[in-house]
């Protein structure tokens, strides 16, 4: 049989995280709503991340190879992440450290090679 008052702190703990974080979210916008003043315009709701209206809509699709770009990206970049903690340790690791990550490297070649051969990386 289960004992259900050994949850009872769990539940409690739930109900205040749930309270805390609906304070976090609302009482600013509360407040800036009692504080400040609230009068949108045309100018005020306008796009202000590069300064000059969008070409099209913002809800279009983009194209597959934005994507494909984004992907290899992060890959490459998680390589370089690596590179960093295997080159400090590597007096630790030694030489199955060295050939591990020699494998880890020619890997990526290789993903690399095939996306520059497929045209992955190309952008007309």
């Amino acid at each position: 049989m289960v004992d259900l008052e050994q949850y009872l702190p769990i539940l409690i703990f739930l109900f205040v995280a749930v309270g805390l974080s609906a304070l976090f979210v609302f009482l600013p916008m509360g407040v800036s709503r009692l504080t400040g003043s609230h009068k949108p315009d045309a100018e005020k709701l306008s796009e202000y991340e590069c300064g000059f209206p969008a070409f099209e809509d913002p809800r279009s699709q983009f194209d597959v190879r934005f994507y494909l770009i984004a992907i290899l990206f992060i890959i490459f970049d998680l390589e370089a992440a690596f590179l960093f903690p295997w080159a400090v340790s590597l007096d630790l690791t030694g030489w199955p450290g060295w050939i591990t990550m020699m494998i880890f490297l020619g890997e990526l070649a290789v993903g690399l090679a095939y996306a520059w051969k497929v045209g992955a990386l190309e952008w007309e």
